[in-house]
């Protein structure tokens, strides 16, 4: 599992009130879910938010509400990757759950700067930025949490592959 992006990075302690507003959680229609994510910590993030960019963040990322709505709007949004000092830990699981590759690299999301060139490969455990030269390690992903992001969340990998 490879993942190469340009970084969108953030602080400490984003919950998920500011991933996606309460205001928002009456749709579960991913693109508009995408559409308004960020908007209370970043109005420029949907506009600069390209597919395949990385978030790297501090600690605590994904704290507060335990809403699945959070990972989906990045997720939709066309992120790929999210690496953090930490995550909040119904965070972490809802991400998995939908298919959200999230990965915990202190040393990375320290040094990695917005904008930034990453290159991320979890079958290795290997954080390349590609515009520093720097690399970081990280535990690679374990091969169930593969094939449930590579199916696109744990609903569709117990149902045995991609649905739709």
């Amino acid at each position: 599992m490879k993942y190469t992006g340009n970084v969108i990075k953030y602080g400490d302690n984003v919950d998920t009130d500011v991933i996606i507003p309460a205001r928002y959680l009456n749709t579960s229609d991913h693109a508009e879910l995408a559409a308004h994510c960020m908007e209370d910590l970043d109005t420029t993030f949907v506009s600069r938010v390209q597919k395949g960019d990385i978030i790297a963040a501090g600690l605590n990322f994904g704290c507060g509400s335990s809403r699945e709505h959070a990972p989906i709007a990045i997720k939709a949004s066309g992120v790929s990757l999210v690496i953090a000092k930490s995550f909040a830990r119904i965070f972490y699981r809802n991400a998995i759950n939908i298919g959200l590759a999230i990965v915990e690299c202190p040393e990375a999301a320290e040094r990695i700067a917005e904008g930034d060139r990453v290159e991320a490969d979890m079958d290795s455990g290997i954080i390349r930025d590609l515009t520093t030269g720097e690399e970081f390690r990280t535990e690679p992903f374990p091969e169930f949490i593969q094939n449930i992001i590579e199916n696109g969340g744990l609903i569709n990998s117990i149902a045995g592959g991609k649905l739709g």
